[in-house]
């Protein structure tokens, strides 16, 4: 296990070692044509870190929004405790500072062997290296009853954006008294702890806003991320107001009901909610399937030492999309596979070979605006697979006081300013 001390140097290591490295490969061989698609925690990232390893490499940026939101710091939207735009990043400083070609529009095919995007304005995009990072999609019908009809009265919220809004709305419209049922997946699935910091945070709106609402977690698990932290906090903050359910206990929801607002598990139970939030199934966002990178679970089998696909050469997938266990699906993990990707594709188009690949994850959670919990992990290639290095990682203490948890949320606020910055050259306001 490793020291407080040493967890906050590797959650601030991702974003100082890059600028430090060796600039070897710059400006050396062949500068080459790179195409990302998707402009969130690994695609800006990558895009923005070819640039400083060789400016002279032309890096075109395809992103369907012109804004992009994010899902971490949407629960505390959520809560009541942050404003949408604060979430919100632009691409001013990639296309101005680094001269990144951003592209609005939504790449809809790949042509792996002809080297080639298909947008949805009509234009082809060519390309020497091409990195995929788009994300999740919903794995519609996976569950039955909920499609994207469904969606609009029972939100998933997953991807940030009119959903995350449509359950902010709802929550305030909720009178007070209500049941907020939340529906969490089985693995894997974006931000393991993320379904348990958003009961969290609504727990704590509720709390200040509607003080007899009750929360009714249904877990397709027996166990989740930061699991004992989690609960001790709900206890500690919000009495009996949190309810949680495994998989054992009858916790998997089978069938969605969204105009009732229902659903049933396993073993035929049905609970109404005032306020319902499924998170479904998911899979890699759908042009990792276009491109033929995908398996048969939805998800992108990697090359760990460069996050190339398995399938399709000259395509890198970062992020939610890849198979990167024990790497969990994170923005943070993203941003960091950004810069391994890009390191691997700058070092292939100067015929180099690629440098060591190594990856830190950290992992903040807000239980309350003054109480925060935290996970860190260290992760390196070994035979081009993803393994945690041995007696790294670790978690928050259990028997830390108040004074702890406050200073571990004050570090998630200074988390997010920093990746923020590092990936769209932005600080939320």
């Amino acid at each position: 296990m490793i020291t407080r001390r040493n967890m906050l140097a590797l959650g601030a290591a991702a974003f100082v070692a890059p600028l430090a490295m060796p600039n070897i490969l710059r400006a050396q061989g062949s500068a080459g044509r790179v195409v990302i698609v998707g402009g969130g925690f690994g695609g800006a990232t990558a895009a923005k870190y070819i640039k400083r390893r060789n400016p002279d490499i032309d890096v075109t940026l395809i992103e369907a929004q012109e804004r992009f939101y994010t899902c971490p710091f949407s629960n505390l939207y959520l809560g009541g405790l942050r404003e949408f735009e604060s979430i919100g990043h632009s691409y001013e400083e990639l296309t101005g500072e680094y001269g990144v070609n951003l592209v609005t529009a939504l790449a809809e095919d790949v042509d792996g062997d002809a080297h080639t995007v298909t947008l949805s304005n009509g234009e082809t995009v060519e390309y020497d290296k091409l990195i995929l990072s788009p994300g999740i999609d919903i794995n519609w019908g996976a569950l039955e009853g909920y499609d994207e009809a469904a969606a609009e009265l029972a939100p998933h919220a997953w991807k940030a954006g009119a959903q995350t809004q449509l359950l902010r709305r709802q929550l305030e419209e909720m009178e007070d008294g209500g049941l907020f049922v939340l529906s969490a997946p089985a693995d894997p699935f974006r931000c393991p702890p993320g379904p348990y910091e958003r009961v969290s945070l609504v727990a704590h709106y509720f709390k200040e806003h509607k003080p007899n609402s009750k929360i009714l977690i249904l877990d397709s698990k027996d166990a989740f991320s930061k699991q004992g932290l989690f609960t001790a906090g709900w206890q500690s903050l919000y009495g009996d107001t949190i309810e949680w359910v495994g998989l054992s206990d009858d916790g998997r929801v089978v069938r969605v009901d969204a105009e009732a607002l229902e659903v049933e598990t396993e073993f035929g139970m049905v609970h109404r909610a005032n306020v319902l939030n499924v998170v479904p199934p998911q899979k890699a966002g759908f042009i990792a399937e276009r491109a033929g990178v995908t398996n048969e679970g939805g998800w992108v089998p990697i090359k760990a030492s460069t996050f190339e696909s398995r399938q399709v050469a000259d395509i890198h997938v970062i992020g939610d999309a890849a198979i990167a266990s024990p790497m969990p699906k994170s923005g943070f993990c993203a941003n960091t596979q950004g810069k391994v990707a890009a390191a691997a594709i700058v070092a292939s188009l100067a015929g180099n070979e690629a440098p060591a690949a190594s990856w830190t994850n950290t992992c903040y959670s807000l239980i309350g605006p003054d109480y925060g919990i935290s996970v860190v992990g260290v992760y390196e290639a070994v035979d081009d697979e993803v393994v945690q290095v041995e007696g790294s990682g670790g978690v928050s203490p259990a028997d830390a006081d108040a004074d702890f948890r406050l200073r571990e949320a004050q570090y998630a606020v200074g988390w997010y300013d920093a990746i923020a910055n590092d990936t769209w050259g932005t600080v939320p306001a």
